[in-house]
């Protein structure tokens, strides 16, 4: 017994990362458009980044020769809203065309909301600091939901909120670029209002999709934060990654923090107590599957405790540094689905790998199919073991901007020359899609 039949083959990306026509046909600003002025890397921006909006159907055809099942991509907020109560509906054409491409490639689409892209108005009334943002969320996704929901099933509210919360308002690194002591009561504080805030705007999200989808619905978030692996298989080892996974402390990188409000109704006592009982009840929504997003363990990564948990001389490494943890998708399918009872699908995984053009015109990235299969064999135990894993999205179909760090960190299977927007298949591409031929038989 391996993966399912029906085990989901995907890879994903996100708009503000690859979309690029950042003011055309009405999109309104986000705070990545207007707010980066000095942060990013070489003062690049994702003004053009991989110029998805006009390429869209060429980046579709070689998802189809990939062999897909399915792509997991972001809507724009600002591009389908540019303005309070304004709906763009050439904004949603776009997504409307992307969807239909898929569908008659054979490609089942899966929908985020929200991957980091908020619209200058809505920060302006303060953003993810402020209860102004859950109702606007979720007209926004009723918009998306009228929208797409006839042809699309799977739905994701937010991604990483540990992310665009963390990195936005408490470490800087990212747009709106605010910054606190860590550790400090200011953190704390922060850190509940937001969890909070987040909470139910995704709520509010998911109400809207359950109650007005076409088809019926699939209803997720993509989140990541902690997850530790066990150092053996005894009892012990388990017990002990599986308490340092799901902390007790108050921490927007504790999983438990936004997985047990949702999936159980328990809140950290901090938390519960900024909630009305209707809010709890509101937040207490399950969902139909845990969309996870895992590119290594906490086991040798910067802790919720502040603290370093220490490398191993020498270990591999990605070109970010992260360190590479095979058995990392193992671990965390095994105690998610312990935790929470329904399936999980790997909403992100991959690489940044040094990749380039060779002499022979091609791009040869061997350490990302050995990564690849690291944690491919992972899932693969997970689901020889019983735990149900719906399927696996590749991050990124296509080399794109990463965020702060600009392009010089290529995660793609496709590599994007970004002078002149040239798509070049990588051998991790052809690799992959005899993965998905034999649904990883020949892992």
């Amino acid at each position: 017994m391996g993966f399912s039949s029906d085990f989901m083959w995907g890879a994903a990306s996100a708009a503000y990362q690859i979309e690029g026509a950042y003011n055309e046909d009405g999109k309104g600003p986000s705070i990545w458009d207007a707010l980066t002025d000095g942060h990013i890397a070489h003062g690049e921006s994702g003004q053009i980044a991989c110029d998805h909006y006009h390429h869209f159907r060429e980046d579709v055809a070689l998802m189809k020769q990939l062999g897909l099942k399915a792509y997991r991509f972001s809507v724009s907020w600002p591009r389908v809203m540019p303005e309070e109560g304004v709906v763009n509906e050439k904004g949603l054409q776009f997504y409307k065309d992307l969807v239909d491409e898929l569908l008659d490639a054979g490609i089942t689409p899966l929908v985020t909301l929200f991957h980091w892209d908020l619209p200058m108005w809505v920060h302006k009334k303060g953003g993810w600091l402020d209860d102004y943002v859950i109702d606007a969320f979720e007209k926004y996704a009723a918009v998306v939901v009228d929208a797409l929901s006839d042809k699309v099933s799977w739905w994701m509210t937010v991604n990483e909120p540990t992310s665009f919360l963390g990195q936005g308002y408490l470490s800087g690194m990212f747009p709106p670029h605010q910054s606190v002591v860590r550790g400090s009561g200011e953190e704390t504080e922060l850190t509940l209002r937001m969890t909070r805030i987040c909470l139910l705007a995704h709520a509010k999200a998911v109400k809207v999709i359950r109650e007005h989808a076409v088809l019926k619905p699939m209803v997720s978030i993509a989140t990541d934060c902690t997850n530790f692996m066990a150092e053996s298989d005894s009892p012990e080892d388990i017990e002990t990654a599986r308490s340092k996974t799901f902390g007790g402390d108050v921490s927007l990188y504790n999983i438990n923090m936004w997985l047990d409000p949702m999936m159980k109704g328990e809140f950290h006592p901090q938390l519960r107590a900024l909630l009305t009982d209707d809010e709890a009840v509101l937040i207490h929504q399950p969902l139909d599957y845990i969309g996870w997003n895992c590119y290594m363990s906490s086991n040798y990564n910067d802790g919720p405790d502040g603290k370093m948990h220490p490398l191993r001389s020498g270990m591999p490494r990605t070109n970010m540094g992260w360190p590479v943890t095979a058995d990392a998708l193992y671990w965390g399918i095994r105690f998610l689905n312990e935790r929470y009872d329904v399936p999980v699908l790997i909403s992100e995984n991959g690489m940044a790998n040094c990749d380039f053009v060779m002499d022979d015109g091609c791009v040869h990235d061997p350490q990302r199919i050995q990564f690849l299969t690291w944690y491919l064999r992972g899932v693969k135990r997970a689901a020889e073991e019983g735990y149900p894993v719906l399927g696996y999205m590749q991050w990124s179909i296509m080399d794109n901007f990463e965020w702060a760090l600009g392009y010089d960190k290529r995660f793609g299977l496709i590599y994007v020359n970004y002078e002149t927007l040239e798509r070049i298949p990588k051998d991790s591409y052809h690799w992959y899609a005899d993965v998905i031929k034999t649904n990883g038989e020949n892992l």
